[in-house]
């Protein structure tokens, strides 16, 4: 006798945000317009980026590297779920949820590793001008930035086979608005304590140790600034790390919220609400954070305005 009545699941069926239908349409609207503001948004960074010379330092070819990483997150996730808002049956293929979790894992772990990444680059440009450029050298940035890609992609990979060679049994309904990997792992019929060790040990090597490098590269930071005499001089200062820092306690707050909590879970709720915010808000608000704060990509998108006016006017003539 068969110690689980386990079935091999050829597609799963998804929750979603509501099924009242004029709800759906309302949400459709909505994330339909953010994912678009999303991907121009994070397109014109990195146009500004690749077009203006001056911004071909470390700092934005690691602010490159995290546009990429922030539109496939997104992308990852909110054209199923558009899709899932127009039509009656939320299904999901076996191996399109395994992609999407795949994904989805990979690239929140790339961005917590480049987080760290940045806070280090912040950490050297302010603690250590001087030898700026012999540190952050087009070597090592690439190393670091590889890095972080490789090191979330390997992490995930382990996740997603560990997770899908757990029998489900006949549950193939996730309480969820994607294939996310709590979610996923609830649908099991046998201990899954061997499955919580594993996310807890990937989120101390992804999620801990990276946020742990970010505080004690601000730590230096703000002790080097407070050290500044003069006043404009600490203001530039902390004015390079401000985005930077903002967009650090928005991913990690969320993350640890979720995945490392000692004695309680979130509610399914909360799980939604958080992976829209990873999906949604977050990808939404980091161009936005970065150009409105810096002076840089101002300068840089004025100039790329007024070289697209002349332009427009010749055209005109």
């Amino acid at each position: 006798m068969e110690p689980h009545n386990q079935t091999w699941m050829n597609e799963f069926i998804l929750f979603g945000l509501s099924s009242d239908w004029d709800t759906q349409v309302f949400l459709f609207v909505l994330f339909l317009v953010m994912y678009l503001v999303t991907m121009l948004g994070n397109f014109l960074i990195v146009l500004l980026i690749s077009l203006d010379s001056r911004l071909h330092t470390p700092m934005y070819f690691f602010l490159t590297n995290l546009s990429f990483v922030d539109v496939s997150y997104a992308t990852s996730i909110i054209p199923q779920l558009l899709v899932h808002f127009l039509t009656e049956h939320k299904v999901i293929p076996f191996l399109s949820c395994a992609a999407q979790l795949f994904f989805s894992l990979a690239l929140g772990g790339i961005e917590f590793v480049l987080l760290a990444v940045m806070a280090y680059d912040r950490y050297v440009a302010v603690c250590d001008p001087l030898r700026y450029s012999a540190i952050m050298h087009r070597g090592l940035c690439a190393k670091l930035a590889i890095t972080s890609w490789v090191s979330g992609s390997i992490n995930s990979l382990m996740q997603t086979a560990i997770t899908f060679q757990l029998p489900m049994c006949t549950n193939k309904y996730i309480d969820h608005i994607s294939c996310e990997l709590l979610a996923v792992v609830r649908l099991a019929c046998v201990d899954t304590s061997s499955n919580e060790v594993a996310i807890m040990v990937s989120s101390i090597v992804l999620l801990m140790t990276p946020f742990c490098l970010v505080l004690l590269s601000y730590i230096r930071i703000i002790s080097t600034i407070l050290k500044i005499h003069s006043r404009k001089g600490r203001k530039k200062a902390f004015h390079t790390c401000a985005s930077h820092l903002m967009v650090v306690a928005l991913c990690y707050g969320m993350a640890i919220f979720t995945y490392i909590q000692p004695h309680s879970s979130p509610s399914v709720l909360q799980e939604k609400l958080i992976s829209l915010f990873y999906a949604i808000l977050t990808p939404t608000l980091n161009p936005m954070i970065y150009s409105l704060r810096n002076k840089e990509v101002k300068g840089a998108w004025q100039k790329l305005s007024g070289k697209f006016s002349g332009l427009t006017s010749k055209l005109a003539i």
